[in-house]
């Protein structure tokens, strides 16, 4: 395959971002707090609840990570959005999930 019709086959797999995200992580991270806050307030019971939350989020990373690695997005780029080295985020989430 040459490098052009590379860069075409890219341009493709890759999306815009979606605005809606912005809206929508904001949205869980006050729905996330807001649970902090009721455990906070003596349920001692929902602590491991919130812990499952956090074991979700790396879970949800990877799928997205693997995501965008399917779509052509490069170790730098998906390390520099996220303030680590290439290294660190190819080590971390490599062989990652698959849903």
């Amino acid at each position: 395959m040459s490098h052009t019709s590379d860069k075409a086959r890219l341009s493709v797999k890759r999306r815009t971002r979606v605005v809606e995200n912005d809206d929508y992580a904001a949205f869980i991270r006050r729905a996330i707090r807001a649970h902090g806050r009721r455990i906070a307030g003596g349920d001692v019971e929902a602590l491991p609840g919130l812990l499952r939350l956090s074991e979700e989020l790396d879970h949800a990373l990877a799928v997205a990570v693997a995501g965008l690695r399917r779509h052509g997005y490069s170790w730098t780029e998906i390390a520099a959005r996220i303030g680590v080295t290439r290294q660190a985020a190819r080590q971390r989430w490599a062989g990652g999930c698959h849903d």
